[in-house]
């Protein structure tokens, strides 16, 4: 039996995924499934970071674009493009990204917290900055995302949104 260095902290594991051009991980045990992108309902009155909803297995999935969440330029929906789906406090939720990378181990005694950037990224959506082999890694705070007036949008005007696209 090997003994446990009481040195060895726990890592975190975190899916990394770009988007333009920078390096952004989510913890993996908030990550339900990751899939294509598939049509959306669009939602009336909703934000344009919220692309729409989707029903996936029977379970109505708000979609946002992260790159327009954070202000950044929208990109096309294409073949490539990639959608997370999370779970947050039991709902879910998916999020488009650029592309995904892979799952790494974080050392949390690494985690800085994260600089105010100016207006690049708006920091409130970030957990800290992990270095993973020479990369910056920021991590995503996923309940931060949905803001709960972002829920109520959504509940709000569910009853009126009669067919939602069935993903494939």
């Amino acid at each position: 039996m090997h003994e446990h260095h009481a040195d060895t902290a726990p890592t975190v594991q975190q899916l990394t995924f770009s988007l333009a051009g920078e390096e952004y991980g989510v913890d993996i045990l908030s990550v339900r499934e990751i899939r294509g992108w598939s049509r959306v309902t669009r939602i009336p009155q909703a934000p344009a970071h919220m692309l729409g909803v989707l029903n996936l297995r029977g379970a109505i999935v708000p979609v946002l674009d992260l790159r327009l969440r954070f202000g950044l330029e929208r990109e096309g929906y294409g073949d490539n493009t990639v959608m997370i789906v999370v779970a947050v406090a039991e709902r879910l939720f998916g999020i488009v990204v650029d592309a995904v990378s892979d799952v790494v181990d974080i050392d949390p005694a690494t985690i800085k917290p994260v600089p105010d950037m100016g207006a690049i990224v708006d920091t409130r959506y970030l957990k800290g900055l992990a270095t993973h082999v020479e990369r910056m890694v920021m991590l995503l705070d996923v309940e931060k995302l949905m803001r709960p007036e972002d829920v109520e949008t959504l509940d709000a005007a569910l009853p009126d949104v009669r067919d939602v696209e069935i993903a494939a």
